[in-house]
């Protein structure tokens, strides 16, 4: 009996991520096929140039103040499961149990679901037979496409290497975060200095302004209502920044390098977004025509299935650019969501460590990792891409996840409070100021969306709040 209990109890953690790999885990967690393809629904949304760049900077800047106020979290309570223990700390264990349900229920476990699908659709570029298109089984209440088994398999080999141990989750994710990198930066430099159409851009910059929805027939609640509409793109792919305080327990000097490796991603990866869409407006028309009979005609409002990277790099390197961007694309889907497999089980973990999950997800194997919470994560992502759906997975998350951002940035105030004599080896930049108006635009969000988007929102908040007994039994439980 002593021996079994000793065989589950979590051997020592030994700090193996560095501040570089921290950082890779925060930027790579955020780059993944979002910025190739919401940009498309954004323009239609919005129907201005200016209107696109003003909600990627306003998505920018939002996410640049959650990350600095979850710094001062990060450093005041550097464990593994991150979030999970902010909200515990400031809410005590009933809220942070709802945080982890949504997390394996919807925001994680969605979010790694819909890279999945991306990934598959995108070799799918390359490999027809493999698409969307193959329907392999049509069961009536679902119907199973080769993309969709293309979608699960590669996830389980994302699962089964991080089983192998942490570093060899982090290798993975520092290869190829680097290569998604210089790919966006390909990109980039391709559109902004190369191939830049000197009549397309005067088209898009020179009426940069124009088409804004006039204030008579929306008036300026109604413009802000659009922006907050489009902003779910935005927002969505620079989603999953936080990834990085799961594993701070397994970090090296978490109280420093998890703040640090929070700003450092979200700044470099904010650049790239915005240089990524000024690219766009370089070579494609802003406006467009959905029965186009080329990318040109189509624009980026109807670029074909929103593949607005796709569109180009093909008006760029012809349809030799399409491949090409197929292949970026699955570089960085399964980069991403390398990072989030990997950082997703340590939550888990963590819940379980406080008797709050099942027992085995706090087991670690014979690596040092928890393999059952990988492998449960797994069954459940798997679940989820039989759906399908990209953008409803993608409305679902963005809810939900806007909801405990709120809360978390709102604990900062709470601790400052209640927990004074706490250590803070970093502050939270523009406090009380940034924070706030954090939580007020975050706030406004989640507010418009339960309005304009309620059959994806008030499903959200159902499961979310399907928590509340299983907090209780899990509690009685124990």
């Amino acid at each position: 009996m002593e021996q079994n209990q000793l065989d589950q109890t979590p051997a020592p953690v030994i700090r193996k991520v560095s501040l570089t790999t921290a950082t890779f885990i925060v930027s790579g967690s955020m780059i993944g096929s979002g910025i190739f393809i919401v940009s498309a629904d954004m323009s239609r949304v919005l129907g201005s140039p200016f209107l696109l760049i003003l909600a990627w900077g306003i998505t920018g800047v939002m996410t640049l103040i959650a990350a600095l106020s979850y710094g001062e979290l990060a450093g005041m309570f550097p464990k593994s499961g991150g979030q999970y223990q902010y909200l515990k700390e400031s809410y005590g264990q009933m809220v942070a149990f709802l945080f982890g349900w949504a997390m394996f229920a919807v925001i994680q476990s969605g979010t790694i679901a819909a890279v999945a699908v991306a990934f598959a659709k995108f070799t799918g570029v390359l490999v027809p037979s493999l698409g969307p298109d193959n329907i392999l089984a049509d069961l009536g209440f679902v119907r199973i496409s080769a993309a969709q088994l293309l979608a699960i398999a590669s996830l389980f080999v994302l699962t089964w290497l991080n089983t192998r141990g942490l570093q060899t989750g982090a290798f993975i994710q520092n290869v190829l975060t680097t290569l998604k990198a210089l790919s966006l930066g390909l990109l980039i430099i391709l559109g902004l200095l190369i191939f830049r159409n000197p009549e397309i851009a005067a088209q898009n910059f020179g009426n940069f302004f124009s088409n804004i929805k006039s204030t008579e027939s929306l008036g300026l609640i109604g413009i802000c209502s659009a922006i907050g509409v489009a902003m779910v793109g935005s927002l969505f792919s620079s989603d999953a920044w936080n990834n990085v305080t799961f594993i701070a327990g397994e970090i090296e000097n978490p109280k420093r390098n998890v703040p640090l490796a929070l700003a450092l991603g979200v700044i470099g990866v904010t650049v790239l977004y915005m240089l990524a869409n000024f690219a766009y407006l370089s070579v494609l028309p802003f406006w467009g025509d959905a029965t186009g009979a080329g990318v040109l005609e189509k624009g980026i409002q109807h670029a074909t299935q929103d593949r607005v990277g796709t569109a180009a790099l093909t008006a760029m390197l012809g349809l030799g650019g399409g491949v090409l961007m197929a292949v970026i694309i699955m570089i960085s889907t399964f980069g991403c969501n390398n990072g989030l497999v990997l950082s997703g089980s340590r939550l888990y973990q963590s819940m379980a460590t406080d008797g709050l999950f099942f027992d085995k997800m706090k087991d670690l194997n014979a690596n040092g990792v928890p393999a059952f919470a990988l492998w449960v994560q797994f069954a459940w992502c798997a679940v989820l891409c039989l759906s399908g759906k990209y953008g409803d997975l993608l409305d679902y998350v963005m809810f939900a996840v806007m909801l405990f951002y709120i809360l978390t940035v709102w604990g900062i105030f709470i601790l400052r409070k209640k927990r004074p004599e706490i250590e803070r080896p970093y502050k939270a930049f523009g406090y009380p100021f940034l924070p706030a108006l954090y939580i007020l635009l975050a706030a406004l969000f989640t507010i418009n969306l339960l309005f304009t988007k309620p059959q994806f929102t008030v499903p959200g908040l159902v499961i979310v709040g399907l928590g509340f007994p299983l907090y209780f039994w899990a509690r009685g439980r124990k």
